[in-house]
């Protein structure tokens, strides 16, 4: 992908991407948030949605196949550059996206994969698929916000069409 003139492959822009919003929602975060954040879909091409069934089910069993492959990919190199265990478990963790909404850091990686979800992908993604569709995953997005990711959104500068689609999506769920 080229942004700004500069050719980057996806996943690294995404991670990039990952970074600067963890950076703005939680400046604080601990090296395993961190660490959980840029390596959310490391090697994501490896695990592709196609060698999965068409649906809810397919998918669902997709994102079990991939966060499960990024957690073992993430945690090979952690080990490799001897982080301790705690830590290797912990971005584990935090990469399969285990306990959200009780694990406050858990959440938080979860929100900000909405905002860039929200802010880099959506619209390109809604140009692909029906209207309905998309309302539909932006409502499910949107519940699976924390009130702080939801105000994160609200005040990102988005374009508008994707401020346009998020309106109606919320306007929808209300």
């Amino acid at each position: 992908m080229t942004v700004d003139g500069v050719a980057r492959p996806r996943a690294l822009l995404y991670g990039m991407r990952m970074t600067a919003w963890l950076k703005k929602l939680a400046p604080e975060a601990s090296i395993p948030l961190q660490l959980a954040a840029r390596a959310q879909h490391i090697g994501r091409w490896r695990t592709p949605r196609t060698d999965y069934p068409a649906g809810r089910a397919g998918y669902l069993a997709w994102r079990r196949a991939a966060g499960a492959f990024h957690a073992d990919t993430v945690s090979a190199i952690l080990e490799a550059v001897e982080f301790d265990d705690p830590v290797v478990q912990r971005v584990q963790s935090l990469v399969r996206k285990q306990h959200l909404k009780t694990d406050d850091e858990a959440q938080i990686l979860e929100d900000v994969a909405c905002l860039v979800f929200l802010a880099y992908e959506l619209e390109e993604f809604a140009g692909k698929h029906p209207r309905d569709k998309v309302m539909h995953i932006l409502q499910r997005t949107w519940k699976k916000m924390s009130s702080g990711g939801r105000a994160a959104a609200a005040s990102a500068i988005l374009t508008p069409t994707v401020t346009s689609l998020v309106r109606e999506a919320i306007a929808v769920e209300s």
